[in-house]
């Protein structure tokens, strides 16, 4: 299993500043009042929504932001109406990307991605010209700054909560599973307050990494990357790039 998830881009942006902080909160609030459209406003009955305020907190969301969107969307004040789509392409030296979107504008949303694509050096594709690179997996983030859990530890504790796979990571473990299941396994985590649950979603994870060697390439990539995270349309940035840490 490829140690290739989300976590090294949310480590980079601990220290994000107010207005990426905003942003982050602006891509939550949208997510969440898809999924109480979807499946009602009581969290104990919407595994979506519950999935969504976990995510909120972890990014330190505060309640009363939280609180206030779900009764937005509940009470049908919230008219907008947003749609999940992904869209496909290339970066530099062939890296495979796949963007997930909420947008309320298809036509807005694609032309801005194709517009980053073609700015730095890629080309954004049709539907499934790289999504068979990616497999769709949850992935739970848990904290281990101390190092105080060894692999064996890790993976006996995913193995005690049904999870498929297990990868070490600078200060995390981070549990894989089925992509249906990681609202079960992070809640199943919560309920022993050892360990601190950072992050839990599903994820693209690739089968095969693109090496980018040309440093210009590199700094374009890193570009189209964090252009295409930084649009309010798009939730997600998955890719293939090899070794994007040691850009």
């Amino acid at each position: 299993m490829s140690g290739h998830s989300k976590w090294s881009t949310i480590k980079r942006k601990k220290g994000a500043s107010d207005a990426q902080r905003a942003n982050v909160f602006t891509k939550i609030a949208r997510e969440m009042s898809v999924a109480v459209k979807q499946g009602g406003a009581d969290p104990s009955a919407n595994s979506k929504l519950r999935d969504c305020i976990a995510k909120a907190k972890a990014a330190n969301m505060p309640n009363d932001n939280i609180d206030r969107c779900i009764k937005k969307a509940a009470g049908g004040d919230d008219k907008e109406n947003f749609e999940e789509l992904i869209y496909e392409g290339y970066g530099p030296c062939g890296v495979a990307v796949m963007v997930e979107t909420l947008t309320d504008n298809r036509n807005r949303t694609a032309g801005d991605l194709r517009h980053y694509f073609d700015k730095f050096g890629g080309n954004m594709g049709q539907t499934g010209c790289v999504s068979f690179m990616f497999e769709r997996k949850g992935v739970v983030v848990i904290e281990n700054e101390d190092n105080e859990t060894d692999e064996d530890k890790a993976l006996e504790i995913c193995l005690e909560i049904g999870g498929d796979d297990v990868n070490m990571d600078d200060g995390v473990f981070e549990i894989y599973c089925d992509a249906g299941n990681v609202g079960n396994l992070r809640e199943e985590l919560e309920k022993n307050t050892k360990y601190k649950v950072l992050s839990a979603q599903a994820e693209y994870l690739p089968s095969t990494e693109t090496a980018i060697d040309d440093p210009d390439l590199k700094i374009k990539m890193s570009r189209l990357l964090d252009t295409l995270e930084d649009n309010d349309d798009v939730q997600n940035v998955w890719h293939n790039w090899e070794n994007q840490d040691d850009k």
